[in-house]
């Protein structure tokens, strides 16, 4: 990954190897049709499949959203041609229990539950599993779920540290997630129907002009 490619890359946790050079080709044309890639992973599941992970910039992400993202990005797979074998493309959305790739994302869902896993040793563990208490920049303070016999209930974990981090479901998850959701879809359709009026406001104007 070059250096330019890598600075318009805001995710703090990515993919190394092929999965690397496929989010390369793919990232700029999902963000050319108004998506962000969430992750890329290459597994040997079904011969091969490649899980292209993505979503809208307020977090949404539907079926006719997967499909359209599929159509933009298979032309550009097919030219690149990074995996030598054939494979099946899937495109999915993070999904309410979601891979957390994103400083934001940890701002987002401070106050849920999430699991971890970090690069180097924090606090003598590499594995944990706890409620995001707070997310700065630099990294979040984790309130441990079972904090053992002499351990402080809670650590704080940089970003540079984590290597894979994911909610976990609960009911206060699902009931969050699906409020956001809701609210994201509301305001979307606002903001569509804002742009259809301005457009319809412009040709109206031409008429006359005309």
């Amino acid at each position: 990954m070059t250096a330019a490619a890598g600075e318009a890359d805001d995710r703090i946790i990515r993919e190394s190897g092929i999965d690397a050079r496929i989010a390369l080709i793919v990232r700029p044309v999902l963000r050319a049709v108004g998506f962000r890639l969430v992750r890329v992973q290459l597994t040997g599941q079904n011969g091969l499949t490649l899980q292209i992970m993505a979503e809208r910039e307020d977090g949404t992400m539907t079926v006719e959203d997967c499909e359209e993202v599929s159509r933009a990005v298979s032309p550009a797979l097919d030219v690149e041609d990074p995996i030598e074998k054939a494979y099946h493309l899937e495109v999915s959305s993070p999904g309410i229990d979601r891979p957390l790739v994103r400083k934001s994302d940890f701002a987002t869902w401070t106050g849920h539950l999430v699991k971890l896993e970090t690069s180097v040793l924090v606090g003598d563990r590499k594995r944990f599993k706890g409620k995001i208490a707070e997310a700065d920049a630099e990294g979040i303070l984790l309130e441990r779920d079972k904090a053992a016999y002499g351990e402080e209930p809670r650590v704080r974990v940089p970003y540079d540290a984590i290597a894979e981090a994911r909610l976990v479901l609960t009911d206060d998850l699902i009931r969050d997630a699906l409020s956001k959701d809701n609210r994201a879809r509301k305001e979307a359709k606002k903001r569509r129907g804002e742009a259809e009026d301005a457009a319809a406001g412009e040709e109206n104007e031409t008429e006359r002009e005309s």
